[in-house]
């Protein structure tokens, strides 16, 4: 009854129904500790009534709202981060944390080994950890033009730190600050990423993480399999990708319908 109050009050001051059932994960593997060592008979947590789960509406650009971003990002020295962003389906803690030995040009692929974590606490500070999940430990072909893109933006991250000299902290980050240290998510949202959507004319309601919803959505739409989606994406089930994105399996649905036409019924002129 206490950790029932407890609940309800946090959804009485508004807090989301994927912040208390994350606190209640936390409590009831403590208590289920607790239960092992018999300090407790039974895990008071086990009965209680969660929060239904809210999914966050997934926004995605059209291919016409992609080259309005695009063109107004052109100029900008952040361009070649929100191209990446764009081409690999990456989490932004992912491309963040990008070592330039984590990419291969020659076999035009980017590897994610780490994710960018920020602490939240008084101080803040910052530490490389590990990716989401395991299978966001993946390596990523990349277009031949992303390729492009990242030499002439290597050649130009040279030219900064040439002029800093020894004022440039090295990390071998392939986004970095312009003194070469990791780069804030909600800096490059605040100071990059929303004025370039109001350059653009979109919604500023777009987030930064929704770059990577739109790669994913143009994929299926085009007709790519599902499950090479998910392992762009670096998601730890097809289950998952197909339930985030189901707004484009109905086109999906419609287009094996015309393909069946064509296999099965075309030669056939009577049918």
């Amino acid at each position: 009854m206490h950790i029932q109050a407890v609940y309800r009050s946090m959804e009485e001051r508004g807090l989301s129904s994927r912040t208390i059932r994350y606190t209640h994960a936390v409590l009831s593997n403590a208590l289920s500790e607790a239960v092992s060592l018999e300090v407790l008979f039974r895990n008071p947590a086990s009965a209680v009534s969660l929060p239904r789960k809210v999914r966050k509406e997934m926004k995605a650009m059209t291919s016409e709202e992609v080259g309005r971003f695009l063109g107004a990002v052109s100029e900008t020295r952040r361009a070649a981060v929100f191209t990446f962003a764009l081409a690999t389906n990456m989490r932004p803690q992912e491309y963040l944390a990008l070592r330039w030995s984590d990419i291969d040009m020659q076999k035009k692929s980017a590897t994610v080994r780490r994710a960018i974590i920020w602490r939240q606490e008084k101080g803040g500070g910052w530490h490389f950890g590990e990716p989401k999940t395991s299978g966001s430990r993946r390596t990523i072909p990349l277009p031949r033009s992303m390729v492009t893109a990242l030499a002439e933006h290597k050649r130009r991250q040279g030219e900064e730190r040439l002029k800093l000299g020894p004022n440039w902290q090295n990390y071998d980050l392939v986004f970095p600050t312009s003194v070469g240290t990791p780069t804030n998510i909600s800096s490059l949202t605040n100071k990059w990423f929303k004025p370039a959507l109001v350059k653009a004319e979109l919604p500023t309601t777009f987030r930064l993480y929704d770059l990577r919803h739109t790669h994913a959505t143009m994929l299926l739409a085009d007709g790519e399999s599902p499950k090479v989606v998910a392992e762009r994406l670096g998601n730890s089930t097809i289950v998952l990708t197909l339930n985030t994105y189901s707004h484009v399996l109905p086109d999906m649905q419609a287009r094996a319908a015309e393909r069946t036409e064509k296999a099965l019924f075309a030669a056939t002129a009577t049918l």
